[in-house]
């Protein structure tokens, strides 16, 4: 994948801020606090301070979108946007915080029509928490399109790391393959991750289910 340009665009404290980008794809993360989506973000565009990283859960508060042009072939230039939702999970905030950073979440994830595909971001030192089988399957329920990858890998050996991704599998109901185990810190998964991420684009994107279908997350 060659990366033309990487740029953090803005964020938006809720969908109704969220600017027009006249339907271009977008690719949304979500997971739990400090589960390392900016360094996902870094990492996939060879981009080491695109996304500003913190080891303080909790931190990213708002809706943050980046504009990531490429290059699908031969003098063609394409466009996409990576969207940082605010993390799960993080306890250490007030409940009308949380409650807030709820509603934001499934505003944006059950309305907005131009996401191609979500990426849900589970550490890979714990087994998935019981809110990450709760996003994953909600999503389900909301329709969308939903790649799972596993992160920090690097912090494991290779058989931790394979016993991980079982264990991730079964409680998804999900194939071992279909998988992604990720590390930041060598890039290990970011191929795949690409390769997720082009054949998203090659797919039709999900219709988004009508107001009274509404099913609320918790």
């Amino acid at each position: 994948m060659k990366i033309l340009t990487a740029s953090y665009v803005i964020s938006a404290p809720s969908l109704k801020e969220c600017p027009d980008f006249q339907g271009c794809p977008e690719f949304v993360l979500v997971g739990r606090s400090n589960v390392g989506k900016s360094s996902f973000i870094n990492s996939l565009t060879l981009r080491k301070n695109l996304a500003r990283t913190s080891n303080t859960p909790g931190k990213t508060r708002y809706i943050n979108f980046y504009d990531i042009a490429y290059a699908p072939g031969e003098g063609r230039k394409a466009k996409m946007l990576f969207v940082d939702l605010p993390g799960y999970g993080y306890a250490k905030i007030s409940k009308t915080e949380q409650e807030k950073w709820r509603h934001n979440l499934e505003a944006y994830i059950t309305k907005r029509e131009s996401i191609q595909l979500v990426v849900q971001m589970i550490d890979a030192r714990h087994a998935p928490q019981d809110n990450d089988i709760q996003m994953y399957e909600w999503l389900q329920y909301r329709g969308r399109a939903v790649q799972v990858v596993l992160t920090k890998i690097d912090k494991l050996s290779r058989n931790e790391v394979a016993k991980q991704v079982a264990l991730c599998a079964r409680a998804l109901d999900l194939r071992t393959e279909d998988i992604i185990a990720f590390s930041a810190e060598n890039n290990t998964g970011r191929d795949k991750s690409w390769v997720r991420i082009l054949k998203a684009l090659q797919e039709e994107r999900p219709s988004i289910q009508s107001p009274e279908d509404e099913e609320p997350l918790g």
